[in-house]
């Protein structure tokens, strides 16, 4: 199959999280089962760019024009999620279509987070798969944003995920609460993230120690994750204060953006205080590598959040074997089955996270049996190319027309007619008339569906199918308009 991936997240330029980390294993894998496969990602200078690696074409863009200037308003109003939407957008569809028009796509996959394939799957016809990570519906709240911005960005998400041909998600947590709580009614098809496993087992070269100034005597439990209240960097320094004061030999290590200051301005200025720089280090945000390098020489890893789906955080750290203590919140029971790959402690509850800490620390054996029970985990089932053939199989299913069969219908034979019994002239010729009448009716639909696709390739079709989905937030389409 030809593959777009819609991602503004794409590393190593934009690479900002778990979005960006999925879109570059499923591409990379897409490409290892044989697909062709481009991927139509942001960029941090103004400009279009292509590349390619590992058989994946990458195609990044920033446009500064008319749409950018149109949407100054939204800006003043501090909806800086929603003009990011549009923007994306409709960067991604700019590009997107003339490669389609040089060598159609079979299938775009893109995220909802981010309505990266809004205007092109209002624009163009390609069937379209978006995958549930984070919706703005559901995690916007937790951020300090106005009114304006989430219903904006609700708006641009809901376009693009109804008119997409395929849902999927990455935990049955995240599916069922698109169900009940955004109104979804198509199936939602939970297809986990995965992770290239021998990629990650690849040594760097990255001595942690060296470069971070980490000890070598003492336990490193690690965080590695953006420093804000969703990923509940807000109660860790209760755990951090309640794990040191009891434990000597060990030391916390923290790594991340720090959007909102919380390291900066809150927990490194209690550090210094405490005089415990020697037991905390806070090392900013690092690359993929020196993430595997740091978690590799780690004891237990660290998930206090407070939602989350299937986070890459928590697949890496199962990769690397190690202990892990999460909270039990959102889809982190699918990942973590408590005290077999790790330990779960209550969401939001410092003071269990300090008990599970303090579990794990204690216990080698259990860091030990936890670590190597969630690397099998991976290896079973969360593979890169075993998650890549889950979701083309999603894909050729819809294109073979299998995803959700209309019901055929049974003819029923008369029992006379199939024992040959007497009174069967009649049904059989009834029979026989009805065979007919289907094939004429099967011969009008063909060409019905003939006359129906010149239409659909022609402008004025096009541009008034466009508009129409947008007034119906997609629905048009998805009904088959």
């Amino acid at each position: 199959m030809r593959i777009a991936i819609l991602s503004f997240e794409y590393p190593p330029e934009t690479g900002f999280g778990g979005i960006g980390t999925y879109a570059y294993y499923q591409a990379r894998a897409l490409a290892k089962l044989g697909h062709d496969v481009h991927v139509f990602a942001g960029s941090t200078k103004p400009g279009v760019f292509h590349s390619e690696h590992e058989g994946v074409k990458v195609t990044r863009i920033k446009r500064d024009g008319c749409v950018s200037r149109m949407l100054d308003g939204a800006r003043k109003k501090r909806a800086w999620w929603f003009q990011n939407r549009v923007t994306t957008s409709t960067d991604a569809f700019e590009v997107f279509a003339k490669e389609h028009s040089k060598k159609p796509f079979d299938f775009a996959e893109a995220p909802e987070c981010g309505a990266d394939a809004m205007v092109t799957s209002t624009m163009l016809q390609v069937p379209t798969a978006i995958k549930f990570h984070s919706p703005a519906r559901l995690i916007m709240n937790i951020y300090d944003t106005p009114k304006i911005d989430r219903v904006l960005t609700a708006f641009a998400e809901q376009l693009a995920i109804n008119q997409a041909a395929v849902l999927t998600s990455c935990s049955r947590f995240l599916a069922d609460e698109v169900h009940s709580k955004m109104g979804e009614r198509d199936p939602i098809h939970v297809v986990p993230n995965g992770i290239d496993v021998p990629m990650f087992d690849r040594d760097d070269g990255i001595d942690v120690h060296a470069k971070f100034g980490l000890p070598k005597d003492k336990q490193l439990i690690f965080f590695a994750n953006r420093m804000e209240e969703r990923k509940g960097i807000h109660i860790v320094q209760k755990m951090v204060e309640g794990t040191l004061a009891k434990y000597q030999d060990i030391a916390f290590v923290f790594a991340g953006r720090d959007l909102f200051g919380y390291m900066e301005k809150r927990i490194l200025p209690w550090v210094k205080d405490h005089q415990l720089q020697s037991r905390f280090f806070y090392l900013g945000q690092l690359t993929l590598p020196e993430v595997r390098a740091c978690l590799k020489k780690s004891s237990i890893f660290l998930i206090p959040s407070l939602w989350e789906n299937c986070p890459y955080s928590c697949i890496e750290a199962m990769t690397a074997g190690r202990a892990i203590v999460s909270s039990d919140c959102g889809g982190m029971p699918e990942l973590i089955e408590h005290e077999r790959t790790g330990v779960l402690a209550k969401n939001g509850d410092p003071a269990s996270f300090v008990q599970a800490l303090q579990r794990m620390i204690e216990d080698r054996q259990l860091r030990e049996r936890c670590g190597a029970a969630a690397r099998a985990e991976v290896e079973k089932r969360l593979t890169d190319v075993a998650i890549g053939r889950q979701s083309t199989a999603l894909y050729q299913a819809h294109l073979d027309g299998r995803p959700l069969p209309a019901a055929s219908p049974v003819a029923v034979v008369p029992t006379a007619v199939r024992s040959g019994g007497p009174a069967d002239a009649a049904a059989a010729q009834r029979i026989a008339d009805l065979e007919l009448k289907v094939a004429k009716l099967g011969g009008e639909l063909e060409a019905a569906r003939a006359r129906e696709a010149a239409l659909k390739n022609r402008r004025e079709w096009r541009w008034g199918s466009a508009l129409l989905n947008v007034a119906t937030l997609g629905g048009a389409k998805r009904r088959g308009s």
